[in-house]
């Protein structure tokens, strides 16, 4: 994560007008990798719950299974919107 902060630094820093330090593929991939951090992140708890939710009422399977998917669609997102621009 360091690194890449460190590549992206001094395209922040540099003067306007000026070529770009990294291509603009490195920022696309940062984008993406930063979805798919939060993503899992928002993923680790949301499948704890409702594994907690099916073990108490098997009847829960569905809502926890849309409930788990739902953060991985932000990836499919920022995954698409790279593709587009």
């Amino acid at each position: 994560m360091i690194d890449a902060l460190a590549a992206i630094l001094p395209v922040v820093l540099q003067a306007e007008g000026a070529a770009p330090a990294i291509p603009p593929a490195a920022g696309a991939a940062l984008a993406v990798g930063l979805a798919a951090l939060g993503s899992g992140i928002a993923e680790r708890g949301i499948g704890a719950a409702a594994v907690g939710a099916i073990a108490e009422d098997p009847d829960m399977f569905g809502r926890g299974l849309i409930l788990t998917v739902l953060p991985e669609t932000l990836v499919i997102l920022a995954l698409v919107t790279v593709f587009v621009v």
